[in-house]
């Protein structure tokens, strides 16, 4: 790799932001290296904190780059502007790590340049890893008319039309060399002036939007954008982001709106369709993540209604023998009864929908259906009718599920484990061996995800995922749906926190000593739908919080108004009740919670304003007690553990103590 040495004016100056991927960055900076043939380049390397041992290996192989670590993970904008300061090329290349650069492409790119003295920044044609061309390396401004067009799927239906896929340029050929609004910024190929006039990157964007911001801004001082098409490189899309917590889903519409408001922000009615879309898109994706349970819904609904249907003629003549005043009302008052005992009896939203579950949603469903007769005399048609309809619905619904079942064990998710190890050790060699050797031919380890800092691609021969703190992220990049725990030292909190992201993902979770826990726990799951081997946390339950947000509302909102002579006769300090119930109608607090222990405090219930620990003196506790006490409360949550710890804490307040 040619150095730009300490006399000589460097040619290009290419810029490397690296976060966790070096195996991807050193293939990236070899390629340069075949690239640069007789052109003067300086290399810098900005590493946004990586743990996977980027900055202590690679330097070593590359001693002219120019390597700057950083504390923290700045964002992929600010981590360029760190190096574009220091760049002394003619033009400067903002390149991803997870990029292969041709032979040519140098040597090319400033050939383009040269001839087009209007153009101030370029890219190039860029395929995927299969050889495919990948669309997004020219694009248009998302102006509010592309944008929607976007957001509505306009573009995915017509991509050969100028007017709806003006975002994704998909009507233009890749084999020509023209003007764009925006390139990618895996390879941005700039003049050093421009992007000093610019000032480089808006550090606004954290990730994604910032290459379309640097575009428009370059447009605004007139320089043009580039696609040529006569050199190519590889892009390993998304791979720096398989070793991030974001959701990138998240973040990309996140910039879209933040590009927005700085270029269209008097646009009103824009900005709340832009809102409109996002929320409609992350609607989308969440009922494709949680596709069974939606199918789940809707097959329970669909059953519960031809159960009625069928069940009508054994008291009536005929399927809709009820008095015309009944529908539809009667079919709602079915379907939102039924998928609401659902929900409360854990058959939605908690992994696998056991059979079990359903039946128990069924069972509240009818007790539910019969009190509210006593109510509304005119809809008590018949109990009869009622029964049979829950049992024909019962019947109907675990038919369904049963059909999913099997063709999960036969063809479907559960055909074969793929299966993820966290940690390493004696005990993850040990489980790794058991179970190459005993299910050799259902189990697949994928690989391996390992607490804190990793230094090598494999261990034991078998790949490195990635971290702890992106199992999520990992889980889905790799199909798993069995994760097992082999290191004792995972404290109980990262347990926890895993516990609650897979239950949600239909993933099993088994923290092992060796392989007969894992049997163990397979048994006693497909039985009872629990992992024996990993505690379960009541209070993040989607059903619990959801019953726990009720009861808050229901009960502060009392005490506010019709309750309030309660607080006023009993408070000690009336103003700061009146606050904290505020806050807890707000949701910022719960009535009954955790005590704030500020290091381990989970994510998804709220402090509160009693709890176990304010039936002591929790100034007194240690940190230790406090977290043992929250633990206590998270694993055992049930409403009357609430209404409990608020009686004791309130005598314990009357008596002043």
């Amino acid at each position: 790799m040619k150095s730009d040495g300490k006399n000589t004016q460097p040619d290009i100056s290419i810029v490397i932001v690296n976060y966790n991927v070096k195996d991807f960055l050193y293939q990236c900076l070899k390629s340069i290296e075949a690239a640069s043939g007789d052109i003067v380049i300086e290399t810098f390397v900005v590493d946004n904190n990586s743990t996977d041992g980027s900055m202590v290996l690679l330097p070593k192989h590359f001693p002219s780059v120019t390597f700057i670590p950083l504390e923290h993970n700045i964002g992929f904008g600010k981590a360029n502007n760190v190096a574009i300061q220091k760049a002394k090329g003619q033009y400067i290349l903002l390149l991803n790590p997870d990029t292969l650069l041709s032979e040519n492409t140098l040597k090319a790119m400033m050939s383009y340049m040269e001839k087009q003295p209007k153009i101030g920044i370029a890219g190039c044609k860029v395929l995927n890893e299969d050889g495919t061309f990948q669309a997004s390396c020219r694009r248009g401004f998302p102006t509010p008319w592309a944008s929607l067009c976007k957001l509505f799927y306009l573009e995915k239906l017509f991509p050969k039309s100028s007017l709806f896929a003006q975002y994704s340029q998909s009507f233009r050929s890749a084999d020509d060399s023209y003007y764009v609004d925006a390139i990618s910024g895996c390879f941005m190929f700039c003049r050093n002036e421009v992007l000093q006039q610019l000032q480089g990157f808006d550090p606004e964007f954290h990730m994604y939007g910032e290459d379309i911001d640097l575009c428009y801004r370059a447009n605004g001082m007139e320089w043009k954008t580039g696609y040529f098409h006569e050199t190519t490189i590889i892009h390993y899309k998304g791979k720096s982001t398989k070793r991030s917590s974001l959701n990138e889903i998240r973040v990309f519409y996140d910039a879209m709106e933040i590009f927005a408001k700085k270029h269209f922000g008097k646009s009103h009615t824009f900005l709340f369709l832009l809102r409109f879309g996002i929320k409609t898109r992350e609607l989308l994706a969440n009922i494709v993540r949680y596709e069974r349970t939606f199918g789940a819904i809707f097959w329970d609904a669909l059953s519960i209604n031809s159960a009625l249907l069928f069940a009508t003629p054994y008291r009536f003549n005929s399927m809709l023998g009820f008095p015309e005043q009944a529908y539809p009302l009667v079919f709602i008052v079915l379907t939102i009864v039924l998928c609401l005992s659902q929900f409360f009896s854990g058959a939605y939203f908690e992994g696998k929908s056991y059979i079990r579950k359903t039946i128990l949603g069924y069972a509240i469903s009818f007790f539910v259906l019969s009190s509210l007769t006593y109510f509304f005399n005119e809809y008590a048609f018949s109990r009869g009718v009622l029964l049979l309809t829950i049992a024909i619905g019962v019947i109907l619904s675990t038919f369904g599920r049963s059909i999913v079942a099997v063709y999960d064990k036969v063809r479907g998710a559960e055909s074969e484990k793929r299966i993820g190890i966290i940690g390493h050790g004696q005990h993850a060699v040990r489980i790794i061996e058991a179970l190459l050797g005993t299910e050799s031919q259902r189990a697949h380890i994928v690989g391996i995800i390992t607490v804190g800092q990793y230094d090598n691609g494999i261990y034991e021969g078998i790949p490195i995922l990635g971290e702890v703190d992106y199992v999520k992220k990992i889980i889905e990049d790799n199909a798993l749906n069995e994760i097992i725990v082999t290191d004792n030292a995972i404290d109980k909190t990262t347990i926890m926190q895993l516990a609650i992201q897979l239950s949600v993902m239909n993933i099993r979770l088994h923290a092992a000593d060796d392989y007969d826990d894992i049997i163990t726990a397979r048994i006693v799951n497909s039985v009872s739908g629990m992992e024996p081997t990993v505690p379960v946390f009541k209070a993040s339950l989607l059903r619990n919080r959801v019953l726990k947000r009720l009861f808050d509302l229901v009960f502060s909102i009392f005490l506010l108004t019709l309750g309030s002579p309660i607080v006023f006769l009993f408070a000690i300090n009336k103003k700061s009740a009146l606050h904290k119930l505020w806050d807890v109608v707000r949701g910022k607090k719960s009535l009954v919670g955790i005590y704030s222990t500020k290091s381990n405090d989970p994510p998804f219930i709220r402090i509160g304003i009693a709890g176990l620990a304010h039936l002591s003196r929790p100034q007194l506790l240690s940190n230790h007690a406090l977290e043992n006490l929250n633990d206590y409360y998270i694993r055992n949550y049930s409403l009357s553990l609430d209404l409990e710890i608020l009686l004791r804490y309130f005598f314990r307040r009357k008596r002043g103590k």
